[in-house]
């Protein structure tokens, strides 16, 4: 194998294990097992086990980002929030192994991306599409960061939920998503208060 051939199959193979063990459990010694060398190429490529999973990591984060992105060019807002439901839930559903890395814990202090900064990444571009929308409906566009958040949060988690019941079908989960939201964000109040008891 070439140095990039190997590197790719590296790769492939701490992302299965890491997918199904997490990052503790799996040892630098099953990963060179299972690619067939020896632990000193591993290190070599990766410096060990963390680079290894900081670099599957990043390789997962960009791609569910990617593909969030490309799906947000609807003009209409409901239209955007379908695209990005359905473009997250397609990322879960395609790249189960990948997903599962984001979910698990990341390693203490090492710096990596985790699900909690990829959803932030997310966060951020659908804030700035809602700052835009609450503006030009007259609401107050300071608040985008909140419903930016919960609105990521709410995909994230039902997709956590979905990817271990596998049911029903992406559209399906994905059209109840944009009916919550939806229905609760056309009925939006432009200064809500909490009901005194």
């Amino acid at each position: 194998m070439t140095g990039q051939e190997r590197r790719e199959q590296l790769l492939d193979v701490g992302r299965v294990l890491f997918a199904e063990k997490g990052f503790e459990p799996t040892s630098i010694e099953e990963i060179a097992e299972r690619a067939k060398i020896s632990k000193p190429i591993v290190y070599e490529h990766f410096g060990g086990k963390q680079g290894l999973y900081a670099v599957i990591v990043d390789r997962e984060v960009q791609g569910v980002l990617g593909r969030i992105t490309a799906a947000l060019d609807a003009d209409h807002p409901r239209l955007m929030l379908q695209q990005a439901a359905q473009a997250f839930l397609g990322y879960i559903e395609d790249e189960p192994d990948g997903f599962r890395i984001l979910v698990r814990d990341t390693p203490v202090a090492s710096g990596m991306g985790t699900l909690g900064s990829l959803l932030h990444d997310i966060a951020a571009q659908v804030e700035h599409i809602l700052a835009e929308q609450f503006k030009a409906r007259g609401y107050d566009p300071k608040m985008a960061p909140v419903y930016s958040r919960a609105l990521v949060g709410m995909v994230a988690f039902v997709g956590e939920w979905w990817l271990d019941v596998g049911k029903p079908g992406r559209d399906a989960v994905a059209a109840h998503i944009v009916n919550l939201a939806w229905n609760g964000l056309s009925d939006l109040e432009k200064k809500p208060g909490l009901v005194k008891s």
